[in-house]
């Protein structure tokens, strides 16, 4: 009986053809690619049997390589399933960081360099001080996040110091935080501080200066395997060459279609080139899905053919059709969590069932939805920064100080976001005369204030009078407008780099929160709710729970039931990426339209993708993707469809009226409410807006 048989009959295992020809493959590189529910992992596990029971390679010998510890685990979990015989003996599966620490590590210590790793917030602690100390303010954590992707990108990329300044980057003056902060870690005191990345490019520098080491490490395995290598860097890349030179037994998985870390430096163009680096590689295409039901697979396939730079492929599955894909396009932004507690309400299981997105600012309004209609959830992303953003602390702090005029430590973390105009002198006299009076008091009483600076300061008074006892729907209009705080936001977005978009969208989202709510100290104690409530379900997992997740993410899971949200021009695909098209760099654009292709392919039987026509109180257009999938999923029938949407947006009005929407058969009956509350204080805010000069909310959307 030969190994695939045996293997069948032993634990219930069968392979396809190009499975078991990508197990039989012993010797001499291969890249395997293996199409979403393809059984990669099953593949690869099989392969690793097959090495040690039918060809007598010793487990030690064999080296797999993945980028994360969860799929190392697993990997590690499925091989002793398949091949319990052989969990005494190791076979070595690890994460790429895992490796380059090990190499890293030996290399410092024979050179007798004194190191230490640090953490991410180690890290990131090191960077704030620095921040700090050039620009004379605090960063924000949407700045050290952004701050610390441009590091990361340097380095797995490769780039040299003199083009560090080329690179991209949001956070003004990023090329010298990070010069001072690789200065810092060269001389910190008795050791050098080695952080993440740089195990990566110290592993590589290593292996190309010291043949010693480089002759230990290649003499280690007879044959590497690694995993999800679409998510590779170059760095990561020229390490595994570099070891698997003198055998050249390299067996690669990966999938172009699926590459999607390009702001951490993943490149699908060394997939595209591995036959330049391995001019005897063998590459073999693993298109069966086994995963997703026809409908799915079908328009998944097509999808993905917009993209140039790939390997031409086409995924197919010998599962029976379900369900076509399903298009809803709704009038306005804030009915998709409506809709999706309608839709989730009807299932037994949660367990089955997906919302995912581009951005974790779109999981806030669902959470909030979720939760108050009693539907538990799990949170797959873990950075969630939400509650504790500047933005929503600043709202609180503005609501605060309406409450308590006399709270100078609210006043002070708040000032520089109110149009006062004060000097530094004004403030540090502010500190020095402080009484329990009102702020604005003592600040009318201070000497050698310009009529303008009266006038504002009276001016501002007056508002945080009159927000006093507001609800908070009217509280957040009068913040925005009456205070000026949109207008503050625009004015850093433009001089720091920050988005507006999600700086603004988080403004919505408290509205969007604060609608039903009658008091300030209601919704302060409802945002602190939903804090715990996001944070308890971070440890959700494997229980009965709707799982919320970015597209990023949810790479590597599966689900009947997926709704695709906030699908519209801006955010996926972003400003940035077809603005970077139209310049001529598609790289963007195709990335975008590969993560399109990722969210759509964790479906089993269901998938839906949801748009709206209206978002912030301004016309919005579908994502050309839904676009895209519309045209394969009905392509006769686009030129009445697009004279029909006309019409309809033509319709649409903010708050006013009945909302419309498109309807299918499938969701006839389902209705989008407003609740009277929300109505009346928008009348409100409209009348007060045109007191104030400012007839609409600020178009701040990127041309």
């Amino acid at each position: 009986m030969d190994f695939f048989e045996k293997k069948k009959r032993d634990i219930g295992v069968s392979l396809n053809e190009v499975q078991k020809q990508a197990v039989l493959h012993t010797h001499g590189p291969l890249l395997l690619l293996a199409s979403p529910g393809s059984g990669k992992t099953t593949t690869t596990i099989m392969r690793i049997g097959y090495l040690i029971e039918e060809k007598g390679i010793r487990p030690s010998r064999i080296k797999a390589v993945t980028f994360s510890k969860a799929a190392a685990e697993e990997m590690r979990e499925r091989f002793a399933r398949f091949f319990p015989g052989q969990t005494g003996q190791s076979v070595d599966f690890s994460t790429i960081h895992s490796l380059a620490n090990k190499i890293s590590t030996d290399y410092l210590t024979r050179k007798k360099f004194p190191h230490q790793v640090i953490a991410e917030f180690e890290k990131k602690s090191i960077l704030k001080d620095i921040f700090q100390k050039i620009h004379d303010d605090k960063i924000t954590e949407d700045q050290l996040e952004e701050l610390s992707t441009y590091i990361t990108l340097i380095k797995n990329k490769l780039v040299p110091v003199e083009d560090w300044g080329k690179v991209s980057c949001d956070i003004s003056n990023a090329k010298q935080i990070l010069q001072q902060y690789e200065q810092y870690k060269k001389t910190a005191p008795g050791k050098l501080l080695v952080d993440y990345d740089d195990m990566l490019t110290i592993a590589n520098h290593a292996l190309d200066k010291d043949p010693t080491l480089l002759g230990k490490y290649q003499q280690q395995f007879d044959y590497i395997l690694t995993d999800e290598s679409q998510d590779t860097s170059k760095v990561q890349h020229l390490i595994i060459e570099k070891l698997v030179l003198p055998h050249r037994n390299l067996y690669v998985v990966a999938d172009d279609d699926q590459s999607i870390y390009g702001w951490r430096g993943a490149d699908p163009q060394y997939l595209l080139d591995f036959q330049k680096v391995y001019p005897d590689g063998v590459i073999l295409k693993m298109g069966q899905n086994y995963r997703s039901s026809k409908d799915i697979v079908e328009v998944a396939n097509q999808f993905i053919k917009q993209n140039k730079y790939r390997y031409e492929k086409n995924m197919f599955t010998e599962n029976p059709p379900h369900k076509p894909v399903v298009i809803k396009t709704l009038a306005d932004y804030r009915d998709q969590a409506k809709y999706l507690v309608q839709a989730l309400k009807q299932l037994e299981d949660y367990r089955e069932a997906a919302v995912l997105f581009r951005n974790n600012s779109s999981a806030i309004i669902v959470i909030n939805e979720l939760d108050g209609a009693g539907i538990p959830f799990y949170i797959k992303d873990h950075n969630l920064r939400f509650f504790s953003h500047w933005v929503v602390k600043d709202i609180l702090n503005f609501m605060r100080l309406s409450f308590n005029e006399n709270k100078l430590s609210v006043f002070m973390e708040i000032y520089k976001r109110l149009p006062l105009y004060l000097t530094k002198e004004q403030v540090a006299a502010l500190n020095q005369s402080f009484s329990k009076d009102s702020v604005f008091d003592i600040l009318l009483q201070l000497p050698n204030l310009k009529d303008y600076q009266l006038g504002k300061i009276r001016e501002t008074k007056q508002i945080f009078q009159e927000m006093r006892g507001e609800a908070p729907l009217h509280a957040l209009r009068t913040i925005r407008y009456g205070l000026g705080y949109e207008d503050t936001l625009l004015k850093m977005s433009e001089e720091l780099g920050f988005n507006d978009d999600h700086l603004l969208g988080i403004l919505f989202t408290l509205e969007l929160i604060a609608e039903p709510i009658v008091s300030i100290d209601q919704f302060a104690a409802r945002l602190k709710h939903l804090e715990s409530a996001m944070n308890a379900a971070k440890n959700n997992k494997g229980q009965n729970v709707v799982t919320l997740s970015t597209f990023h993410s949810s790479k590597g899971l599966e689900f009947k039931r997926v709704y695709m949200i906030d699908l519209i021009q801006g955010i996926i695909p972003s400003h940035d990426d077809v603005s970077q098209f139209d310049e001529g760099n598609p790289a963007m654009l195709e990335e975008a339209v590969r993560l399109f292709y990722v969210g759509m392919t964790r479906a089993k039987l269901h998938l839906e993708l949801i748009s709206y026509r209206d978002r912030f109180g301004s016309g919005v257009e579908a994502s050309q993707f839904v676009g895209a999938v519309r045209r394969i999923l009905s392509p006769t029938k686009q030129a009445s469809e697009k004279r029909s949407t006309t019409v309809v947006k033509q319709k649409v009005r903010r708050h006013s009226g009945p909302i419309v929407r498109e309807v299918s058969e499938a969701d006839k009956g389902w209705k989008p409410t407003m609740s009277s509350l929300a109505m009346e204080i928008e009348r409100s805010l409209q009348q007060q807006n045109q007191h104030r000069g400012k007839n609409k909310p600020h178009d701040y959307r990127k041309k």
